[in-house]
C-alpha cells in the first residue's frame, strides 16, 4: 500500500476544512458553515484508487498553531511530505502576514521535504465580482511566485508552484483538486496513454476517468478540443451532488447516458475505484456496442490500479 502525505495549510478561516469536507467527506457547500475551526492538526486517511492512501494533515491556521508548526513541531509537520497545499483567502486583510507564514512554511518544507510538490489555492473567489476575478487572480499568482522566489533563491532553486482559483460554490474546487491528486497517482501518465489509445480505437472525442468516491478527474485523453475548459469539473460537481441525492434515497448511482443528433455521452461504473466517461460526436452510436467496448478494456485498467 502506497501512502502520500499531504499538508493543507493557510490562515484560520481561509476555507481549508470546508474544501476537504466537500471533496472527501461528501459535504455540500451550504452545510460547511457548521464546521468549526481546526484545532492544531486534524488527520484523515483517505483510500484513493484502492492501494493509494492520502494522509491529509489539515493544519489549523490560528497564529499560535502556526508558530508551533514552524518551531517546536517543524520536523514532525514538514518531514516526508509529498504535497503542500497552501490556501489563501482572496479577501484577507492581513496580506503581508499571510505571505510571511507562507514563506516560513516554504522554508521548512525545503529543509525537510525538498522534492514536495506545491500548490496554492486562491480561495473564496466567489466573493469577487466576476469581471474582476481574472485580474485579481493573475495579480495574486504573480505575488505568490515572487514571495516563493525569495525563499527558493536562498537555496539556489526556482519555485515550481501551480496556482488555482477556487470556490466551494462552483467547479473550480474540483479543477484544483483533480490537478493535485493527478500528481499523486504514480500511473497517471500510463493511464492517459491507454485512454488515448482506447479513444482512437472507438473514435471517441474524449475519454476520462473519475475516482469513484470523490468524482475527481484522475486521467483523461482527448482527440478533439472543446471551448469549455472546465466542462469536466462541472460534470464532477453535478454528478457528485446527484450521487449524494441517490444515497439519501437508498439508491446507488451506476450510469448516465445522454445523446442527441450531434453527440453521445456515457458515464458508467468502470473499475472498482473509477467511473469512465466517453464523449462521441456520433449521436447514433450503439449503446450496446459502446458498453461492450468499455467492458473489454476494464481488466487492463484494473491491473494498472493494483500497481499504484
Amino acid at each position: 500500500m502506497s501512502k502520500r502525505k499531504v499538508l493543507l495549510m493557510g490562515k484560520s478561516g481561509s476555507g481549508k476544512t470546508s474544501m476537504r469536507s466537500i471533496i472527501f467527506a461528501n459535504y455540500i457547500a451550504r452545510d460547511t458553515n457548521r464546521l468549526g475551526p481546526t484545532m492544531e492538526v486534524e488527520h484523515a486517511h483517505v483510500r484513493f484508487l484502492g492501494n493509494l492512501v492520502l494522509h491529509l494533515w489539515d493544519c489549523g491556521g490560528q497564529e499560535n498553531f502556526m508558530e508551533n508548526y514552524l518551531v517546536s513541531q517543524k520536523d514532525q509537520i514538514f518531514k516526508n511530505v509529498q504535497v503542500l497545499i497552501y490556501v489563501f483567502d482572496v479577501e484577507s486583510r492581513e496580506v503581508e502576514k499571510d505571505y510571511g507564514y507562507f514563506q516560513s512554511c516554504l522554508g521548512a518544507l525545503l529543509q525537510n521535504s525538498p522534492t514536495a510538490k506545491i500548490f496554492c489555492l486562491v480561495h473564496k473567489m466567489d466573493l469577487i465580482v466576476e469581471e474582476k476575478r481574472e485580474d485579481i487572480f493573475i495579480d495574486k499568482e504573480r505575488d505568490i511566485n515572487a514571495k516563493a522566489g525569495e525563499i527558493f533563491k536562498k537555496v539556489g532553486c526556482t519555485p515550481d508552484i501551480r496556482c488555482f482559483r477556487s470556490s466551494i460554490w462552483d467547479e473550480t474546487l474540483y479543477k484544483a483538486w483533480s490537478a493535485i491528486v493527478h500528481k499523486l497517482i504514480p500511473n497517471a501518465e500510463t493511464m492517459e496513454e491507454k485512454l488515448l489509445k482506447f479513444a482512437q480505437i472507438i473514435d471517441a472525442d474524449e475519454v476520462l476517468l473519475f475516482e469513484k468516491a470523490t468524482f475527481l478527474v484522475i486521467a483523461q485523453a482527448k482527440i478533439n478540443d472543446h471551448p469549455d475548459l472546465h466542462r469536466f469539473e462541472k460534470v464532477s460537481n453535478i454528478i457528485k451532488q446527484f450521487k449524494l441525492s441517490c444515497s439519501k434515497m437508498g439508491s446507488q448511482f451506476e450510469s448516465i447516458h445522454v445523446r442527441n443528433n450531434n453527440f453521445a455521452a456515457f458515464i458508467d461504473s468502470f473499475t472498482s475505484n473509477t467511473f469512465i466517461m466517453l464523449i462521441l460526436s456520433d449521436g447514433t452510436v450503439s449503446t450496446a456496442t459502446t458498453l461492450m467496448n468499455i467492458r473489454s478494456v476494464k481488466k487492463h485498467f484494473e491491473k494498472l490500479e493494483t500497481k499504484q
